[in-house]
């Protein structure tokens, strides 16, 4: 694999702009924006067609870089977090006032992750905040981009930057997804990790 390097400057300049970014995670390939940007909200939303009743969720490197953007973390959310953070599970939780409401579909709820690949979690790290809100990097109803290529010719004219990979490859199933907002785990989409 070679050595990651990118302008970093570029990207927050994208991102502080109301800019969207396309890039690797150890799953399938994502979109992203600044989480306090309604400018980049709403240009995700166009670029994949997206119905606007189905929230974005967050994502960091760093578990603690999430926490903000929740609160009352029951002993399920945490213990799952625990468990499988870094990797390929999505856990939704009562949202905190950081979160705004329009990448939560008017819900009072959010999805956090932290996705398992260097590339994500060096792109991350030198983001400004350290959390972007995400979706897949395809249009809607469309299949998830699980490569550069799938993603430069599904969104690659419709975003304002995809990210090289730099070898750190998409495993090509989209993360798991569980509601744990009382002590109840209830498994909302069976992906890449087995529940």
């Amino acid at each position: 694999m070679s050595k990651i390097n990118f302008n970093s400057i570029e990207l927050n300049n994208i991102l502080s702009n109301g800019g969207v970014i396309a890039f690797v995670t150890d799953t399938v390939w994502g979109l992203g924006c600044l989480p306090d940007n309604e400018q980049g909200i709403d240009k995700i939303y166009k670029i994949k067609g997206r119905d606007r009743t189905k929230p974005l969720i967050l994502m960091s490197n760093e578990t603690e870089n999430l926490l903000p953007y929740v609160k009352n973390l029951s002993k399920s959310a945490k213990s799952m977090i625990e468990k499988y953070f870094p990797g390929a599970l999505t856990v939704i939780s009562e949202k905190s006032d950081l979160t705004p409401i329009s990448l939560t579909s008017g819900k009072n709820t959010v999805g956090i992750r932290v996705p398992d690949n260097e590339f994500f979690k060096t792109l991350c790290a030198k983001i400004n905040g350290h959390v972007l809100a995400t979706t897949s990097a395809n249009l809607s109803n469309e299949p998830s981009s699980k490569s550069y290529e799938e993603a430069l010719y599904s969104i690659g004219n419709l975003v304002d930057k995809v990210f090289e990979d730099y070898g750190y490859k998409c495993k090509g199933l989209e993360s798991t997804v569980v509601l744990a907002v009382d002590n109840n785990i209830r498994i909302l989409r069976q992906g890449s990790i087995k529940l």
